[in-house]
């Protein structure tokens, strides 16, 4: 199947209302998770899309999570799933929406050419309760774990412009081994195994934060 750039999305940190079983949040919380459609060419620089915001910086972006990706071919699944009409590019909070990929078939280190930008995959997406509130779900960041339908992260290898409808260049990278699904299954314990894990703390494409999460794993406890 041809990879292809649906949707290309930005967006501004906004407060919304806090659901009512949410009893964790305040009254509102704030995010950027809502991204509208860019229209045209937009610049690619190393900390992600121009005018992309991060509420909390500590959990989203940086150089490894400059860019989160999400397989469009899921959606269809997901509206039927959760009954919601509207469920489409940019539900997941993505920022590039494509078809042709999912977590399957994405490895860490895997390079894309998109437009004059070069991206590389750097981590599987994991899910917060952004969102479950987003869509006043309480079940479904949990339904996203199951399911590992989660998305992925890239970093910015080489700046540029990028826009939808662009070509899709992709370069897998040495390390098809390592799925998106399979490192998402070894994070989140969905799979237990003690060598892939120890074998990750020392991927050189992975995140630096997840390399030290496996890392941590991996150390006997005295």
């Amino acid at each position: 199947m041809s990879v292809r750039l649906v949707s290309v999305r930005v967006g501004r940190v906004q407060r919304m209302p806090r659901p009512e079983w949410d009893q964790h949040a305040e009254r509102q919380w704030s995010s950027a998770y809502v991204k509208d459609e860019v229209s045209g060419a937009i610049g690619v620089g190393a900390l992600g899309l121009d005018g992309d915001e991060h509420f909390d910086r500590a959990s989203h972006g940086g150089p490894d999570k400059a860019v989160l990706a999400y397989g469009a071919d899921h959606y269809p699944a997901w509206r039927t799933e959760l009954g919601i009409g509207e469920f489409g590019p940019g539900a997941f909070g993505e920022n590039l929406c494509l078809t042709g990929l999912d977590e399957t078939t994405v490895s860490i280190g895997d390079r894309w050419m998109i437009g004059s930008v070069t991206l590389e995959v750097s981590q599987p997406r994991g899910p917060c309760a952004n969102i479950s509130r987003r869509w006043n779900r309480e079940d479904l960041m949990a339904r996203a774990t199951r399911s590992r339908r989660t998305g992925w992260y890239l970093r910015v290898v080489r700046a540029g412009r990028l826009s939808a409808g662009d070509a899709v260049i992709r370069r897998p990278g040495p390390h098809v081994e390592w799925t998106v699904e399979r490192v998402f299954n070894l994070y989140t314990r969905q799979i237990e195994d003690p060598v892939a894990i120890a074998a990750l703390t020392a991927l050189p494409v992975l995140s630096a934060r997840w390399r030290e999460e496996f890392a941590r794993r991996a150390t006997p406890r005295r």
